[in-house]
């Protein structure tokens, strides 16, 4: 993705070890005109941060999320801007280092023209943004981790669905089928705690015990032989991959240690799993967008048209959910009115209720910061094509 510096940025202090870019999204179609936004726009700018892995081992998912939103903004732009005014996304490479993704964030709170961050991807990540600007509204985390929204962080506005919500969908479908030895692996970390809590809650729920349960070091480790051959020996008929990057590595020493079970990954696994060609087919995963090719829903015809616009011929998941952050973030700007400031912005999303995107439905509300319950099944069928 090429870069494409703005020269009417303001100049501020740059985050240690980081590749930062500004990018102006102009080209599109007018595919999100009915924002009902002013014709002659681009006398103005609102600035979004954007601080996600662009070079590390998340870079699929935050590829994907980057140019989804890109090219909704693109569109909006194309149609008008918002109240006059074009919307200018600030990428920060954070190569999925915690300690960056903060510095990325400060950086971005130090200049006033940025009125928010948009879909920092990780546990560590998410959290530490959060945390470090409270008066910066931070809108849809990819991350599902249920601890994270219990924290007291009114600035953060989360877009998807959790991982319990995830899991207990996942081991319904299990047990559906008939396949009630289900086992999980997770990395030993909090996003694995946290999954293994979500695990644990959802057996309960179904009466059924754990068949196994093997661990990782931690979200960025390779080391995942271990897990796999303990897996592989204890022959579950389901293991639940609470893996993000790695799992496309795990799945392969899975069936290299002869473990024949059924792989069920989380959402933050699509973005890997299915650039993994014949080894993905049959894989199932949950999914908290519909699917990028279900043309019955409006959001997933709009983002087809705002993407091809934008040049991108490839649908994904995280470009599908990248859009609807977007979108979302666009109704606050919407609401919030011309000129707001970064608090009216969070009080104009947190006056989100029932709104209809065409297929998904997103609420907050006072004292609620969760958008969205929509979680559903996919499987990587032939020619890795999503099936639900």
């Amino acid at each position: 993705m090429p870069d494409r510096s703005s020269s009417s940025a303001p100049s501020r202090p740059a985050a240690p070890a980081l590749r930062r870019r500004t990018v102006l999204t102009l080209a599109a179609a007018g595919a999100s005109a009915g924002l009902g936004l002013p014709a002659l726009a681009q006398a103005r700018a609102v600035r979004i941060g954007v601080t996600l892995d662009h070079s590390s081992v998340e870079k699929a998912n935050g590829t994907g999320l980057f140019l989804g939103s890109s090219a909704c903004f693109a569109a909006i732009n194309k149609a008008g801007g918002i109240h006059g005014a074009r919307v200018e996304l600030q990428l920060a490479d954070d190569q999925f280092k915690p300690d960056v993704a903060k510095a990325n964030a400060l950086a971005f709170a130090a200049d006033p023209a940025v009125l928010a961050i948009l879909h920092p991807l990780g546990t560590r990540q998410a959290s530490e943004v959060s945390d470090a600007v409270p008066g910066l509204p931070v809108v849809g985390p990819n991350t599902g981790t249920v601890a994270l929204r219990r924290k007291n962080t009114p600035n953060t506005f989360w877009v998807r669905a959790n991982y319990d919500q995830e899991i207990d969908r996942l081991v319904a479908q299990a047990v559906t089928l008939g396949q009630t030895r289900i086992g999980l692996v997770h990395s030993n970390d909090p996003l694995g705690q946290s999954l293994l809590a979500g695990f644990n809650a959802a057996l309960a729920k179904a009466k059924l015990e754990p068949a196994i349960i093997a661990t990782t070091p931690n979200t960025i480790s390779m080391e995942v032989e271990p897990a796999a051959k303990r897996i592989a020996e204890a022959r579950p008929h389901v293991v639940i991959v609470g893996l993000a990057g790695t799992a496309p590595a795990f799945v392969k020493a899975l069936r290299a240690a002869g473990g024949k079970s059924s792989a069920y990954g989380l959402s933050i696994t699509a973005g890997s799993l299915s650039a993994m060609g014949d080894l993905a087919h049959g894989l199932g995963f949950s999914i908290v967008v519909p699917s990028p090719f279900a043309t019955r829903h409006e959001i997933v015809r709009r983002y087809q048209a705002d993407m091809l616009a934008a040049g991108q011929q490839t649908f994904s998941l995280p470009s599908l959910e990248g859009y609807v952050n977007a979108r979302v973030l666009a109704e606050g700007l919407r609401r919030a009115g011309p000129g707001a400031s970064r608090a009216q912005l969070m009080a104009a999303l947190e006056s989100i209720e029932g709104y209809e995107l065409g297929g998904m439905k997103i609420s907050f509300g006072r004292g609620n910061r969760e958008g969205s319950q929509f979680v559903d099944v996919a499987v990587i069928g032939a020619g890795g094509r999503l099936l639900t």
